[in-house]
């Protein structure tokens, strides 16, 4: 709903330089604002364009200054812009309530006060999914997992599928067969969890594979039989942890990292997309690279990298006596 940049800057806690009364309806990119419409600045490098933006207002830090745009002045502007877009925007409207008649919920399963189930969901025998949660289009939640309260589950995620377990044992030629482990746990997911779009989380063969509340999953995200992600972590698209894995509280991983099994991961660890995470890693502590290692050390070895041509290039003329 339209509101003006007085209205505006009260409800987001900012402080406002320019005139109260403008109205604003909407919110956009910089590049793509117009009047009435508000964006934001939260990275410096993209300073010039406050100069070019057309918008009507601009959500920055304490320290921004434009003679050209009026400016709500905020301490982490980004948190400010959500504010912002919840107010003039709100969040998505459901097109019903509760459970759709094409959804199958077992007749075992229970499901919370105002929770939403769209389409072709299901849900098995003796799941419990809690209040106010949202499970979207072919979300599959499994025979005994346990969903809490306002757990958003969106379109293709699949919740308690059977763990990767096998015993490899020698068949009658010798060769190797792999027998079937019966997975008899079960998947938990904590509040506030949101997971993205065609994610897999496996049950755990014994006891349960936990999620951690208010832990947010991107799309294409894997995790492992057994594994327990703490609380409050980010896990951008396509990451995968292998089994038994488990992580600390407020952990980001940015998109494809890989984590091999039965590793412990510290709290307020961030790894680097792409990176191979091959040994527990400390808490507190950023890294990179394939395998992980301290970001730091991990950036004097791809810059050396990058030198490796002509470094050869000097050890060839170095074995031949040539070195100038």
């Amino acid at each position: 709903m339209p509101l003006t940049l007085g209205e505006l800057a009260e409800r987001i806690g900012a402080e406002l330089v320019g005139d109260a009364g403008v109205v604003i309806s909407s919110a956009a990119t910089l590049e793509e604002a117009k009047g009435g419409e508000v964006s934001f600045l939260s990275n410096p490098k993209y300073g010039g364009l406050l100069e070019s933006t057309r918008a009507s207002a601009v959500i920055v830090g304490p320290a921004v200054k434009s003679e050209k745009v009026s400016l709500l002045k905020a301490k982490d502007p980004y948190y400010a812009f959500a504010l912002a877009v919840v107010a003039l925007h709100g969040h998505r409207v459901h097109p019903h309530a509760g459970v759709h008649p094409t959804a199958h919920v077992d007749p075992t399963a229970v499901i919370g006060e105002g929770t939403v189930v769209y389409p072709n969901v299901f849900v098995g025998p003796r799941a419990r999914v809690g209040k106010n949660c949202i499970l979207y289009a072919n979300v599959v939640i499994y025979d005994d997992c346990v969903l809490g309260d306002r757990v958003t589950v969106h379109a293709n995620s699949t919740i308690g599928q059977d763990g990767f377990g096998y015993a490899t044992h020698a068949g009658p030629q010798g060769y190797p067969i792999h027998h079937k482990i019966p997975q008899a746990g079960n998947v938990i997911i904590e509040d506030d969890v949101e997971i993205g779009a065609n994610c897999a989380i496996e049950r755990a063969t014994l006891g349960s594979t936990v999620i951690g509340k208010g832990t947010k999953f991107c799309d294409l995200i894997a995790i492992g039989h057994g594994t327990k992600v703490g609380n409050h972590c980010l896990f951008v698209a396509q990451v995968g942890l292998a089994g038994s894995v488990t992580t600390g509280n407020y952990v980001v991983m940015g998109g494809q990292v890989g984590v091999a099994g039965h590793l412990k991961i510290g709290d307020q660890v961030q790894v680097a997309a792409q990176s191979g995470v091959m040994t527990d890693l400390e808490s507190k502590t950023d890294y990179l690279g394939s395998p992980a290692m301290p970001r730091p050390w991990g950036r004097r070895v791809y810059h050396l990298l990058t030198q490796l041509p002509e470094m050869n290039d000097r050890i060839k003329k170095l074995e031949q006596g040539k070195e100038e």
